[in-house]
C-alpha cells in the first residue's frame, strides 16, 4: 500500500484544489461523493413570503394609515371627551399616549390636525392644553345620529351574524371589539338604562360644582322640610352616611352578599329612589310600595327606613292614604320635571281648585282654555302653586278643627 507524505509543498497544492472546488460547495469528484446527488433548497411558500411578495396598491395603503391616524385621534378624543370640563392638558395627554398607541409626541400629533384638535393656553393654570374643535364634535353627533336613525339596518346585521354562529349566539365581548365596524351605538348593550336616576345628579354635582368625588359617589340629594330640628351630632351621621359605599340598585350582588346592616339598608334606599324617579308623578302609596319589597329585596320595615331618611322621602298623611313622595322631585308643590301625563292630571286638579270660580264668564272660561291649548299648563300652574299652597292651609286648618 503506498504511503502519501503531505509536505509543506503537497498541503498548499492540496488548499489550493479545495479553494477552487469549493466554488462549486461541493466535490464533484472523489472516492467519498462520486455516487452523492445534489439537493436543491425548495422554496418556503408560507403566508409571510406570500404576503411580502404581493402586488401592493399604494393608495390603499395609503388610505389605511390615514384611517389609523383617525383612529388614534378618536382614542385621543374619547380620552379628552372623559376629564370634568371637556379638556386636557398636554402633559397628561403625553401620559396615556402609549394607552392608545401613540408612538410619536404627544404635542407633534395634535399639531397636524389643527381641524380636529385645538391647542390653547389655560388662563388660570397657564399650561398648555387641549380641546376638540366643534366642527369635530358636530360630526361626531352627527354619526351617532345616523347610526340610531338606521338602527332597522343594525338589528338586521346582528340578525344575520346570530343566523351564521352555529348555536345561535354572540359573545357580547367580541361584538364590542368591532362594534364600529358593524355600525352599532356604544350603548347597544343597554348600560344606559341600567343607570339609576339619582347617578345623572351625582355627575352633575361633581362636574359642576366641582366637589371631590367622594362626597358624591354615593350621595342622594338631600332637603329637609321648614322647621327641621337638626340636633347634635346629626350633620356627622349624615355625612359618614353619604359617603357609605353600597351596591347599587342595578348592580347584582347574588355572589357577593351584604352583611353590613347600614349598605344594606342604603342600598334599599337606592332601590327606593330609583323606583320613585320611574314613576310619572314622583309619589306612591306606601301600601302599594310594600307589594314589592320582596322582588325588590327589601326586607325591611320600610316605613322606618323612610322615616329615617326625611331628607330624601317625605310620607304623607293626608288623604285617603299614606304616600311616599320623593322630596327633590317638587318644589313648592309643583314638580320639577313634569311629563305630558303629569300636565293633563295637573288640568284636572287646577279645574278641582278653581271651585265656583268664573262660573257664567265665558270669555274667562275661553281665555282658560286657550292658554292650555298653547301649551303654557306648566307656567299656569306655577302662577297658581301660590293658590294652591293657601287652599292647602284651609284644608289643614278645617281638618284639625
Amino acid at each position: 500500500m503506498a504511503l502519501i507524505v503531505f509536505s509543506p509543498g503537497n498541503l498548499h497544492s492540496l488548499s489550493v484544489r479545495l479553494r477552487i472546488l469549493g466554488g462549486s460547495g461541493a466535490f464533484q469528484y472523489g472516492p467519498f461523493n462520486c455516487g452523492m446527488q445534489r439537493r436543491w433548497k425548495k422554496p418556503v411558500d408560507s403566508a409571510r413570503t406570500r404576503l411580502e411578495g404581493r402586488t401592493r396598491d399604494h393608495r390603499l395603503d395609503k388610505l389605511m394609515v390615514q384611517l389609523r391616524n383617525l383612529r388614534l385621534a378618536l382614542a385621543l378624543r374619547e380620552l379628552i371627551s372623559q376629564q370634568r370640563n371637556g379638556y386636557a392638558s398636554l402633559q397628561l395627554l403625553s401620559k396615556w399616549r402609549h394607552e392608545v398607541g401613540l408612538n410619536i409626541d404627544i404635542g407633534a400629533f395634535l399639531k397636524k390636525y389643527p381641524h380636529v384638535f385645538q391647542i390653547y393656553m389655560h388662563p388660570v393654570k397657564r399650561n398648555h392644553c387641549c380641546k376638540i374643535t366643534q366642527k369635530m364634535a358636530d360630526l361626531i353627533v352627527e354619526e351617532d345620529a345616523v347610526i340610531r336613525e338606521n338602527e332597522i339596518d343594525t338589528v338586521q346585521r346582528l340578525k344575520k351574524l346570530l343566523m351564521l354562529s352555529t348555536n345561535g349566539t354572540l359573545n357580547m365581548h367580541a361584538l364590542w371589539l368591532v362594534r364600529r365596524e358593524l355600525g352599532l351605538p356604544d350603548d347597544y348593550r343597554d348600560e344606559k338604562l341600567a343607570v339609576a336616576k339619582i347617578e345623572e345628579w351625582r355627575k352633575k354635582e361633581y362636574t359642576e360644582k366641582w366637589l371631590a368625588e367622594s362626597e358624591t359617589k354615593y350621595a342622594f340629594p338631600i332637603s329637609f322640610p321648614t322647621g327641621f330640628k337638626i340636633q347634635k351630632g346629626f350633620k356627622e351621621k349624615l355625612k359618614n352616611w353619604q359617603r357609605l359605599p353600597y351596591t347599587k340598585p342595578y348592580e347584582k350582588n347574588d355572589s357577593h352578599p351584604i352583611h353590613n346592616v347600614e349598605r344594606l339598608e342604603k342600598r334599599i334606599v337606592g332601590i327606593l329612589h330609583e323606583f320613585l324617579s320611574l314613576t310619572l308623578e314622583k309619589m306612591i302609596p306606601l301600601e302599594r310600595l310594600s307589594h314589592f319589597r320582596r322582588v325588590f329585596a327589601m326586607e325591611v320595615n320600610l316605613r322606618e327606613l323612610l322615616l329615617k331618611h326625611p331628607g330624601i322621602f317625605y310620607i304623607s298623611t293626608k288623604g285617603s292614604a299614606q304616600t311616599v313622595i320623593l322630596r327633590e322631585s317638587y318644589n313648592k308643590g309643583c314638580l320639577v320635571e313634569p311629563n305630558p301625563v303629569y300636565d293633563v292630571r295637573r288640568k284636572m286638579l287646577d279645574l278641582i281648585l278653581s271651585g265656583c270660580r268664573n262660573i257664567g264668564e265665558p270669555e274667562s272660561a275661553a281665555w282658560f282654555t286657550e292658554e292650555y291649548d298653547q301649551g303654557s299648563c306648566h307656567e299656569l300652574q306655577n302662577t297658581m302653586c301660590h293658590v294652591d299652597t293657601a287652599n292647602s292651609v284651609l284644608e289643614l286648618e278645617t281638618e284639625s278643627d
